[in-house]
Order: C-alpha cells, then structure tokens, then sequence
C-alpha cells in the first residue's frame, strides 16, 4: 500500500485531536479520506466528513454503504474513535464501563467487521486501530480505559492473523499523551467514593500536566501514516517520546521495577 493516489481511507473520530490531524495526514499524503464525527461537523480541506455513532450496527453500515456509493472502495481503516473514563475501577458501575467498552472496543470490532468483506473482495487492505501506550502498561485509576486498550491490542493482534492471507494487514498505533482536548472530555466515574478523592484528584492533576506536556497530535497522524503505507507493516507503531519511552521500560525492565516506578509516578506507597 506504497502509492495512495486514488486511494480510499475512512478515519472515525475525525472531528478534532489526532484524528482530524489524521485525516488532514492522510490527504496529504494523497488519499481521498472520509472522516466520521457523532453529529454534523464543518468539513476539513481535503476531507468528506460523515456522520456515524460507532455504538450503533445501523449507522456503522449506513456510514459504509455511503462511502461506497461515493467511491467504491475502501483500502484504509483508521479505528480512531474513543472515549475516556478516569476514577477508581471500584468508583464506576457496570454500566459507565460497559459504555467505554461498547465505543472503544465493539465500536472498533463494528466497523472493522462493516469493511472486512469490502477488503477481502478487493484482495488487499489495511486497519490502523488506534490504541494507547496504555494498551501496554497498567494504568491506576484509568483502570477501564486501559483495559479497553489491552483489549485492542489482542484483538487487532489476532485479526491480523486471521486476515492476513487475503492481503489485509491489521496494525495498532500507540500514542502517550496528547495535545488534545482528550482530558477535558474525560468521563469521570459516577460512583465516587471518598477513600478514592485525594488520589483522583492527583491522578486527574497528573494526566492534566501530561497532556500539556504531550505530543502534538501531528506527531501521532505521520504515525498513522507510516503505519498505513509501509510495504511490509510492523504490528505496533509507538508514537511520540513517552510512548517510546514506555514501552522500552515495559520491555526491558524486570517487572518488578517497572512496578516500583509506575506507584513513584503515580504517587502510589510503595
């Protein structure tokens, strides 16, 4: 998937933040790009933006059925829609979690599944799913976020497998934090406790100078790129300095000191 002219992607979650700075990437780089926002959204240069929820089978399939009405293909997938929730794992009921599942990973298997037999009839295609470089470390008190993001992880990992030998290539990229809007929109837990209170507040402090500290949402869309046109994909593209960073510590380092410095940084007891 070296030469992008004439090709078809489709970015969901395109509105703003690293999937607008996707989408803008992408056109750059010379395909024709559908993004999806949940309601009515002005138009980026280069872009045909639709409307699509990721939550619902009917919209997911009428988003691809107008994609194809319009071009006829697809050889692109950037899984990029998501949603945050900060607190204590024990601070959220089933519901508020299952709601963060049902976008993060089912709306990402919903439209994944929607274009699988458009790329398999095609004989070729590529899926970037979105990930996080928690998808990769524990995250305390970002506990079903960062289950979501393990949860991408496996799946985006064996459906590559699965998929392969049609000439589709599945692949995940794993930003840090991010200079976007992801943390004012955070959903916080709707069960609060107050043994929880000093710690969520440090947590929410702490992913409040992370993100002003972040990466550009730019650096994260060349990723996308280069994940999307690589000849021969590698399965995991990291993204940015903390997420490279991160994942060298995940690997390399005993699990015992990769324990230790997760609570210092956390501001966890030892």
């Amino acid at each position: 998937m070296s030469t992008t002219q004439n090709r078809i992607a489709l970015v969901t979650g395109a509105s703003s933040g690293i999937g607008l700075a996707s989408a803008l990437a992408l056109a750059r780089a010379g395909y024709r790009v559908f993004g999806t926002s949940r309601k009515p959204v002005a138009a980026a240069p280069g872009v045909t933006m639709l409307v699509c929820d990721v939550t619902d089978a009917a919209s997911v399939a009428a988003l691809v059925a107008e994609v194809m009405r319009q071009a006829g293909r697809i050889d692109l997938l950037v899984n990029n829609a998501g949603i945050g929730l900060i607190g204590a794992a024990e601070e959220s009921s089933m519901g508020q979690a299952q709601r963060v599942f049902d976008v993060n990973v089912f709306g990402v298997a919903r439209v994944a599944h929607a274009v699988l037999p458009i790329m398999r009839a095609q004989k070729g295609g590529r899926i970037v799913n979105m990930s996080s470089i928690l998808g990769r470390i524990p995250a305390p008190f970002n506990a079903f976020y960062a289950a979501t993001k393990h949860a991408i992880e496996g799946y985006s990992e064996s459906l590559d497998h699965e998929v392969r030998e049609f000439g589709i290539r599945v692949v995940l990229v794993e930003p840090g934090l991010t200079r976007t809007a992801f943390e004012e929109n955070l959903t916080r837990a709707d069960q609060p406790l107050p043994v929880f209170a000093a710690q969520s507040a440090r947590s929410q402090a702490l992913m409040r100078q992370g993100v002003e500290a972040g990466d550009a949402p730019e650096v994260v869309a060349e990723m996308v790129v280069r994940a999307a046109t690589a000849p021969r994909p590698r399965l995991r593209y990291t993204a940015g300095r903390q997420a490279t960073q991160v994942g060298r510590l995940r690997r390399f380092l005993p699990e015992a000191m990769v324990d230790k410095a997760l609570r210092k940084f956390n501001g966890l007891p030892a």
